[in-house]
């Protein structure tokens, strides 16, 4: 009996050591990195009239996250995932101007987003995912900025 409760003692230690180590590889290296602020990126109209952007979304971070685009000119907003096994979103709100978007993307995946922003100012995009106790995504800096001129 003794050599059984042994034997399972050893098997959750290992266990545990072994989901504290995923933890530790998936969620707290990219931490050393933070979120680095991009330089801005200003989008000029296609022959198509539509200004066009890829957002790359890696552990905490957009690039690029600051985005300067014309009112009144079609949006198309491609959002990569690019991290590992992290399911990320999109979020982008303004209550006031009847401006809600919320879009889930899962590790590997990518999704288009088309806007048509009518009025000039700095709309905040950012990613509300958490996982367990480890800090939401947008405090660890997963944030950007489109300025509407």
């Amino acid at each position: 009996m003794e050599n059984i409760f042994h034997r399972w003692t050893c098997l959750s230690k290992c266990l545990l050591l072994l989901v504290g180590g995923f933890l530790f590889l998936v969620y707290l290296i990219p931490v050393s990195g933070f979120a680095e602020t991009s330089p801005p990126i200003s989008l000029v109209p296609d022959e198509d009239g539509v200004q066009r952007i890829t957002i790359v979304m890696e552990s905490y971070s957009f690039s690029p996250n600051d985005i300067i685009i014309q009112a009144d000119t079609p949006v198309s907003i491609r959002l990569e995932n690019h991290s590992f096994l992290i399911p990320h979103n999109f979020v982008i709100d303004n209550p006031a101007m009847g401006l809600h978007h919320e879009i889930e993307i899962s590790a590997g995946d990518s999704v288009n987003l088309q806007l048509f922003l009518t009025t000039p100012g700095t709309y905040t995009f950012y990613c509300d995912k958490q996982f367990l106790f480890f800090p939401m995504h947008r405090d660890e800096g997963m944030e950007g900025h489109l300025e509407v001129r």
